[in-house]
């Protein structure tokens, strides 16, 4: 990985598309690996962890083949089509690779190992060990982390009450309910992304889903389908906060996933004053998108917790840049799970906006920031972080002076293409 040097800018502009939805693309590859018959994926993100998610599969000896115009095709075989994997499989820095694969996984009548890089190999496994156990799989791990040896097996059918809101978990246990007789399901404290759930029904597989959880009625038969991707929401952020936050920007950002639950970003900035429109929405295979227009504005405070965090904890960094930028004391509480990912990411904003001279102060599940408050530049550490890169990025493109990002490159595990395409709008 390399360093990325941050310079201000004047302003943004332009109309353009983002990736496809990771989290999204993820389910398209996986359950297209479980359908029977060939399916074709359009829009697949180019994120290092859906990378991951694809060599995962074609070692479970799943083919999968890139056709013109970007197309994937996926030669199906049908829930038991897997065969052993000769080594173990890499997951990389992917947390929907490992738990959503280890759903899968605990049916098979085969031992498979999954690990991951040094980060993964630091994430809990234990909110989706203890299902899948339940469920009557063996899973060996260390200390409930990667590396996780599972021995399938025929699995029953549980009701399942998480105590997070993670689509990481539900998913995981629906994918285990397809092999299972009876009905799974999975309930929540509060409503988690629900994109698992209507792939489902594109691959011909009823899933019922409320606010307050989903079920699936096992044993289901998945067939082939093609799907289109939409943009990524979570990158489509940084590009919605820097238009806000920039005097005189303007941008369309095209075909987007307005998924419901995806659009905390979006209510979120709404509440602190953006200017941001949505077109109408076009619905393919269950997902709604949208082209997203935001010009420039005033920010103000606003008060984040409670069941919109589910919503928006991956866009909390980059909604901490902008609350820098707003009138008066943000809050955002209930947000402990970002300590458990790539890395402390509650820490990570704290300690890299305190180095550019924000006024913010961190608390055990959030922070406090108060503003408006000036940046300036800063040597940043991105912990290997993606998103933590990219929110710094747009805080560099903010601040006087100049910003570098330690390890900046890390954007590629979800987002290739993110430096350049800044580079292509900004003006200076």
């Amino acid at each position: 990985m390399s360093d990325i040097l941050i310079k201000p800018a004047r302003a943004v502009s332009g109309t353009f598309t983002v990736p496809g939805d990771k989290s999204i693309s993820h389910r398209a590859l996986i359950l297209s690996a479980m359908a029977e018959g060939k399916s074709k994926i359009s829009g697949l993100s180019d994120a290092r962890d859906v990378a991951s998610t694809r060599q995962c599969i074609e070692k479970l000896g799943i083919k999968i083949s890139s056709l013109k115009g970007g197309i994937i095709a996926v030669a199906g075989k049908g829930k038991y089509g897997f065969r052993e994997a000769k080594a173990p499989l890499d997951a990389g820095n992917s947390g929907s690779t490992i738990r959503l694969l280890s759903g899968v996984a605990a049916a098979q009548p085969f031992t498979t190992t999954i690990t991951g890089d040094e980060s993964l190999c630091r994430r809990p496994m234990r909110r989706i060990i203890e299902p899948l156990e339940q469920m009557g799989a063996h899973i060996e791990s260390n200390g409930y982390k990667a590396p996780l040896v599972i021995r399938g097996g025929a699995l029953r059918s549980i009701d399942y009450a998480s105590t997070i809101a993670s689509a990481q978990v539900k998913s995981c246990i629906l994918l285990a309910g397809l092999y299972a007789n009876g009905t799974t399901r999975v309930t929540e404290p509060s409503p988690s992304r629900d994109h698992t759930e209507r792939m489902l029904e594109s691959f011909g597989v009823k899933a019922r889903f409320s606010q307050s959880g989903a079920g699936v009625q096992g044993p289901a038969t998945l067939q082939a389908c093609d799907v289109t991707i939409p943009g990524d929401l979570s990158s489509a952020s940084f590009f919605l906060v820097m238009a806000s936050l920039l005097a005189d920007s303007e941008i369309t950002i095209q075909q987007v996933s307005v998924n419901p639950t995806r659009m905390g970003i979006y209510d979120a900035l709404s509440a602190m004053g953006a200017m941001i429109q949505a077109s109408p929405a076009v619905i393919l295979q269950g997902e709604p998108r949208a082209d997203l227009s935001v010009r420039s504005s005033k920010l103000h405070a606003a008060a984040l917790g409670g069941s919109m965090i589910p919503r928006i904890i991956d866009e909390i960094p980059v909604l901490a840049v902008a609350a820098t930028q707003a009138q008066g004391v943000t809050t955002i509480r209930d947000a402990g799970e970002l300590r458990l990912k790539e890395s402390d990411r509650l820490a990570a904003i704290c300690k890299n906006l305190s180095a550019m001279g924000a006024n913010i102060r961190e608390t055990k599940d959030g922070m406090i920031i108060t503003g408006p408050t000036p940046l300036h530049g800063a040597e940043i550490d991105s912990y290997d972080d993606h998103r933590i890169a990219m929110a710094f990025a747009v805080a560099g493109l903010i601040a006087s002076g100049e910003t570098l990002i330690k390890n900046g490159t890390c954007t590629e595990i979800s987002f290739p293409g993110f430096f350049g395409l800044l580079d292509r709008i900004r003006h200076d």
